[in-house]
């Protein structure tokens, strides 16, 4: 089995959004999203990608275990997804994720109504906080793992707009209290680092991972003669 370490993040501006690029690519695996976001399912076909999606119950990654930093959580939940997953669908590459926003070592997770989304969004605005998505591609008996850490600064924002963008519903089931690809975009001042970290899944770092697996490949579609 291997495992991959994380790459280092590079600097992007808001205002720079770029995926890899994957018209190269050929697909020649199929495999398994363990995961139910509608964020991340959406980055993968934009990258061209075909696969299912099979989820793991809820109580697989409930609560936080005591004791773990951010990024040891983050894998852990993304590893139980993947791991639940397969021993599902046995010899079938699966990929599983999780994504965490962490400010001064605290986990912000989901949050629980309103007002604890406004409480999140206050914490949030002014400051810098890390954004670490996880994942873990497993099959084939290899099971490669890695945490990417994006940094993201809020705009000082006042209470009324917070308000305004919570009565709006978006940050109900978002990590952090925010949706950097949508409304929660205006919130943004700068991001450090992978782009589509924050909205789910480090697509160039997945590619990588996915290629390296086997599930994708950069040869050309006819060998030379």
């Amino acid at each position: 089995m291997s495992t991959c370490c994380a790459t280092s993040p590079t600097t992007l501006s808001i205002g720079t959004i770029s995926l890899p690029q994957v018209c190269f690519l050929r697909q020649i695996q199929h495999f398994i999203l363990a995961s139910g976001s509608p964020r991340r399912r959406r980055l993968l076909e934009d990258a061209g990608l075909v696969f299912d999606v099979v989820l793991a119950p809820p109580e697989v990654e409930e609560g936080v275990a005591p004791g773990l930093e951010a990024e040891a959580e983050a894998m852990r939940r993304a590893s139980a997804k993947a791991d639940y997953v397969e021993k599902m669908n046995q010899g079938a590459f699966v990929l599983g994720a999780d994504t965490v926003v962490v400010l001064e070592g605290e986990i912000l997770g989901k949050p629980s109504s309103a007002e604890d989304a406004s409480r999140m969004l206050g914490l949030l605005s002014g400051r810098t906080h890390e954004v670490i998505t996880a994942f873990a591609l497993l099959g084939a008996d290899s099971r490669r793992e890695e945490a990417v850490t994006t940094k993201v600064s809020l705009r000082a924002v006042d209470g009324e707009t917070i308000g305004r963008y919570v009565e709006s519903g978006e940050p109900m089931d978002k990590a952090g209290a925010y949706a950097i690809q949508g409304l929660g975009g205006s919130l943004v001042d700068r991001v450090e680092g992978s782009y589509t970290n924050v909205v789910g899944l480090p697509v160039a770092e997945v590619l990588n991972a996915l290629m390296r697996c086997g599930v994708v490949t950069d040869a050309p579609l006819h060998s030379a003669i």
